[in-house]
């Protein structure tokens, strides 16, 4: 399937909704995700917003994992393999 930053965004309370009855954590960590850019499969989520009112914890050491279940519900509701990369 080709997608497009407009077609993820019209169906990511569906890649959401997937992601937590998969891994409530993973859900955690990207529910306050905006969707920056998607190119070439790669997919740029913004957390700045998120960051507002964040504390300082970072958990870089479990991002990879909760990327790939983001990665996996994002093929299973787009049938597309993407990377996941993220704003700083």
């Amino acid at each position: 399937m080709n997608a497009d930053l407009d077609s993820l965004r019209s169906r990511w309370n569906e890649v959401l909704d997937l992601l937590e009855s998969r891994d409530r954590i993973a859900w955690l960590v990207f529910f306050d995700a905006r969707l920056a850019s998607f190119d070439s499969n790669v997919l740029t989520l913004d957390f700045s917003d998120a960051r507002k009112f964040a504390s300082s914890h970072e958990y870089e050491a479990v991002r990879p994992k909760h990327k790939e279940s983001l990665a996996s519900a994002i093929k299973e509701v787009f049938n597309l393999d993407i990377a996941i990369e993220e704003l700083r």
